[in-house]
């Protein structure tokens, strides 16, 4: 199919539903005039029952706290599904080197370049931090702080080089974080169940509202979703970066090369 054929397709679909799209848009209640009588119920009684003032977190870390462990098993079995498969490609050495695609043009790194990532970088992981510790009290929690601190981590690739990100990020430090992070919310839903009480039941204090560290457990739970989506993440731009990678970033170690001499070497 042609870059043209696929244009009218899509133009096609758009107007077939469009209309479905702008009926179900002007259908929605106003901003700020939620009509859920659920989501009425978690915002009069979650505040007093778990001393949160974040009900997305409320939902997902205590509410619907089993079905948010489900989540995060399906992402660590994506991730490593992932890794098998470029691996599988790549072969798994455990050295610091990537596949290599001949011909892509090395441009080098501008001080300029190198600057600003290593800022925004710094910002960013600071700002991933805030997002995760803050999960119980303003909008963010775990998931999103790993997702930007994971983003930070790209900066530093873009800034530093493979090399030098390598060094700074080691990848056994980020399959810790994820499996560390996915062991600490089975054990936060498994420990309550040999004490004889539901999955995921609070034995924490829920400290006090808007506090840092209130709603008991779902502390807890949060730092281990933080933990696991940062290496979830962090993982799968190693993957990735391993298959792009230019030879000229790392150079060949002598001593991986081939002890044996080539055909033409032999003959010679």
């Amino acid at each position: 199919m042609t870059p043209r054929q696929r244009l009218v397709l899509l133009g096609l679909a758009a107007l077939v539903l469009m209309p479905a799209v702008m009926r179900i848009a002007l259908a929605l209640p106003a901003f700020g005039a939620p009509e859920a009588e659920l989501g009425q119920a978690m915002n009069a009684l979650v505040p007093g029952l778990r001393h949160v003032t974040n009900m997305v977190a409320a939902v997902n870390f205590d509410l619907r706290g089993i079905d948010t462990l489900g989540e995060e098993g399906m992402l660590l079995c994506a991730v490593t599904g992932t890794t098998v498969l470029l691996r599988g490609a790549r072969g798994e050495s455990g050295r610091e080197r990537a596949g290599h695609l001949p011909g892509r043009p090395v441009t080098p790194r501008a001080d300029a370049t190198v600057l600003v990532c290593r800022i925004a970088a710094t910002l960013t992981l600071l700002f991933g931090l805030s997002v995760a510790l803050h999960g119980m009290t303003t909008p963010g929690g775990g998931f999103q702080g790993g997702v930007i601190v994971a983003s930070g981590l790209l900066l530093l690739y873009l800034g530093e080089g493979y090399e030098g990100w390598r060094a700074l990020i080691p990848p056994p430090v980020l399959a810790v974080l994820e499996g560390g992070g996915a062991v600490l919310f089975v054990l936060c839903a498994g420990l309550p169940l040999l004490a004889g009480h539901p999955a995921l039941q609070n034995l924490l204090p829920l400290g006090e509202p808007k506090d840092l560290y209130s709603g008991g457990l779902m502390v807890v739970v949060n730092a281990a979703v933080a933990l696991s989506v940062t290496g979830s993440f962090g993982l799968l731009l190693v993957e990735f970066l391993e298959e792009t990678r230019e030879p000229a970033d790392d150079p060949v170690p002598e001593d991986t090369l081939p002890e044996d001499p080539l055909p033409d070497e032999a003959e010679r």
